[in-house]
């Protein structure tokens, strides 16, 4: 049994093996290498390894690939009320022809999965700013991280934008209020973070500079700016340096859990990029909790 797919421009220069898990499912990563190596899997006509990296218009065919339905989960949109639309139709910052720009909640993940939650993908899919087409997502943002999100409107806008975060040609300032004093006030954290995929331990390295803004005995107001794009990679750099962002669950010292840590207190303050020799500068304005928290902690942010 042979399967023929096109590679579109949406998954122009990605891993082959995220692309049968964006287009076929959750395959476990043996597998997708086991079917590579034995060359049930090849790009316009040759066989390749999972690290090689497809290009729009490529052929793929898959030769009596494993499609079981029990491996392949199902993303259920979710249906979102009138109401819903409006309120983050309320938090867009820029509403341009190739992309929109909004602050985003925390709480609200940026696309949906298995089970049916709240999402910005599903939402804006059925706003109308989105009508004649659909909304795009180029690049990640924790469902509690707060902040500047960006969504394109289509196709061409979606892979010009992803190539800018993928070349690190988009600079992203984070603001977190976290728990002590850092050591240094300003430097440069470098890291190997361990995420899994699948079981499979995976190392990357990681690079932020940041700047303490302000602080005191008990805690601190920290500027970010990722280098790299790590999962989880802030979080996990302040719990490393001994000083968890306030709110975090995940990433968390027994001690520092109390009511005060309702919301995650990582929020994406500004990003900046180029389009054209155009500059473009998207600022988010504080969450309330945030603000309220920093009076609470008298913590004085220069710029509010």
């Amino acid at each position: 049994m042979k399967k023929s797919f096109n590679v579109d421009s949406t998954f122009n220069d990605m891993r082959i093996d995220r692309w049968i898990r964006n287009n076929l499912g959750n395959y476990p990563q043996g597998l997708i290498e086991k079917s590579l190596k034995s060359g049930k899997v090849k790009i316009n006509s040759k066989k390749i390894k999972s690290s090689h990296k497809v290009k729009t218009g490529d052929i793929i065919d898959l030769f009596n690939f494993d499609f079981k339905e029990t491996i392949v989960q199902k993303t259920i949109k979710f249906v979102p009320s009138e109401e819903v639309i409006k309120e983050n139709e309320e938090l867009i910052i820029d509403n341009n022809d190739d992309f929109i720009v909004l602050n985003k909640s925390s709480g609200i993940s940026v696309q949906g999965g298995t089970k049916s939650k709240k999402n910005l993908v599903d939402i804006f899919a059925r706003s109308e700013i989105f009508q004649d087409t659909k909304p795009f997502s180029v690049h990640r943002l924790d469902k509690d991280t707060s902040g500047v999100f960006i969504m394109a409107k289509h196709r061409e806008s979606a892979q010009l934008l992803t190539s800018l975060f993928r070349l690190r040609k988009v600079h992203k300032t984070y603001l977190a209020i976290c728990h002590g004093e850092l050591q240094k006030d300003s430097g440069e954290w470098n890291d190997d973070l361990t995420r899994y995929d699948n079981d499979r331990e995976v190392v990357e390295k990681a690079r932020t500079l940041y700047k303490v803004l302000d602080k005191n005995s008990i805690c601190s107001l920290v500027e970010m700016k990722p280098i790299t794009g790590r999962k989880h990679q802030l979080r996990k750099q302040l719990y490393a340096v001994g000083c968890p962002i306030y709110g975090d669950q995940k990433y968390k010292f027994s001690n520092t859990d109390k009511a005060i840590n309702k919301n995650l207190m990582l929020h994406s303050y500004q990003i900046k990029f180029m389009i054209n020799d155009k500059k473009y500068t998207y600022t988010a304005l504080l969450p309330d909790y945030f603000k309220k928290l920093l009076k609470t902690k008298r913590l004085r942010f220069p710029n509010s």
